[in-house]
C-alpha cells in the first residue's frame, strides 16, 4: 500500500465503524421500544398472542420490505425488554453488541450476573456469535465465578493479576482427543486448533512457538507451548501432561521460568509465569507443592468433554452461601 494514503485507508474504515456501531445502537433502541410496548400492552391485558400475530401480519403486508418482525421475533423483543428494564446499568452495553448477540445472551443465560458476564466479555473481546454460543456451552461464567484456588503466593502478588486471567480448568472439547492420549497429541491438537485455544485462554494471549529452546550451559530444553500475555506483559509458559500432577512436574516449570527471565524476558516485561496444565489433579497435592514454589506458578486440569453445567452451577451456588 502507498504509504502517502493510508492515513485515508484508516479514517475511512474508522468511519464506516463508527457507522455500523450507530446503526447497531439504533437498531437495539428499536427492539427495545417495540418491547416495552408490547408489554405494557400485555400487562394491561389489552393484547395476547393473537394481537402480537395480528401486528406481524400487519407489518408485512403494509411495509414487506421491513424483515425481522415475525410474532416470535417480537415476543423475543418483549423478553428482551422485560429481562433488563430493571438494570438501567446495562443499558449503554446492551448497545455495543448485536441482536444476535443479546438473543443468545438473555434467551440462553439465567441470571443478570451471568447476562451481564456475557454482554460485558462479549464487547472486551469481541466475540463472533459462534464463539459466544461455545463459550456459554463449556460454562465459562460458573468456571470463572468460582475462581483459581490452585496458584502459588508469587502468582497471586503478580502486578495487574485478575482472578479472570486464569483458569482452575480449561475445556478442550474441540480437540476430539480419545481418553487415552499422550502430550504430544494434546499440544499438536491445540497448535491445530490455535484459535479455539486462544478463545478458551482469553484473547490477550499472543502464542509465540512450541517446542520453545532453551539453553542452558551445554544443554538444551523445550518448553512446550510459550505464549506473552498483553495485559500482565510477561512471557507465560505451559507445560503439559497427559496424566495426573506430580509435585516433581513444578521442579521443571520453576526451572524453564528461572531461564526465560534471565536469558528471554525484556527489561521492560514483568517475571514469566508458568502453568501446568494436567488431565488430573489432587487439590491437596497441589495446595501442598505450591506452597514451597518460589515463582508464579499454577496447576489447571484441562477436560476433553464439555463440563456438566448443572453440577458447576450446584457448586457456584455452594460458593456463594458459604461466603
Amino acid at each position: 500500500m502507498d504509504n502517502r494514503f493510508s492515513y485515508i485507508i484508516q479514517i475511512i474504515k474508522n468511519s464506516r465503524a463508527n457507522a455500523i456501531r450507530a446503526v447497531n445502537s439504533e437498531l437495539i433502541n428499536l427492539y427495545w421500544n417495540i418491547g416495552e410496548y408490547i408489554s405494557l400492552k400485555v400487562e394491561q391485558s389489552q393484547w395476547g398472542k393473537s394481537v402480537v400475530k395480528e401486528l406481524s401480519d400487519f407489518i408485512q403486508s403494509s411495509e414487506p420490505e421491513l424483515k425481522g418482525f415475525s410474532d416470535k421475533n417480537l415476543w423475543r423483543m418483549k423478553q428482551f425488554y422485560e429481562t433488563y428494564k430493571d438494570f438501567p446499568n446495562l443499558s449503554t452495553l446492551l448497545r455495543q453488541i448485536s441482536w444476535s448477540h443479546n438473543l443468545t445472551i438473555f434467551s440462553r443465560c439465567k441470571t443478570i450476573e451471568e447476562q451481564e458476564f456475557y454482554i460485558k466479555i462479549t464487547k472486551q473481546e469481541n466475540y463472533s456469535v459462534r464463539e459466544l454460543d461455545r463459550q456459554i456451552s463449556s460454562s465459562f461464567f460458573e468456571r470463572t465465578m468460582i475462581g483459581v484456588s490452585n496458584l502459588s503466593t508469587a502468582l497471586r502478588e503478580t502486578s495487574n493479576y485478575s482472578s479472570n486471567t486464569f483458569k482452575d480448568s480449561y475445556v478442550f472439547d474441540f480437540l476430539n482427543l480419545p481418553e487415552s492420549h499422550s502430550e504430544s497429541d494434546l499440544q499438536e491438537g491445540l497448535i491445530n486448533q490455535m484459535k479455539k485455544f486462544i478463545l478458551e485462554l482469553g484473547g490477550d494471549f499472543l502464542f509465540i512457538g512450541k517446542e520453545y529452546k532453551i539453553q542452558v550451559g551445554n544443554s538444551d530444553f523445550y518448553i512446550d507451548l510459550l505464549f506473552y500475555h498483553r495485559g500482565l506483559q510477561c512471557l507465560v509458559a505451559f507445560e503439559l501432561k497427559a496424566d495426573k500432577f506430580k509435585p516433581a512436574h513444578l521442579g521443571q516449570l520453576n526451572f524453564y521460568l528461572e531461564a526465560l527471565d534471565r536469558d528471554v524476558k525484556r527489561q521492560n516485561e514483568n517475571p514469566s509465569i508458568g502453568i501446568l496444565l494436567c488431565k488430573d489433579k489432587d487439590k491437596e497435592v497441589v495446595e501442598y507443592a505450591l506452597s514451597c514454589s518460589l515463582s508464579p506458578t499454577m496447576v489447571s486440569q484441562y477436560e476433553t468433554l464439555l463440563p456438566d453445567k448443572k453440577l458447576l452451577q450446584q457448586k457456584l451456588q455452594q460458593l456463594f452461601e458459604d461466603r
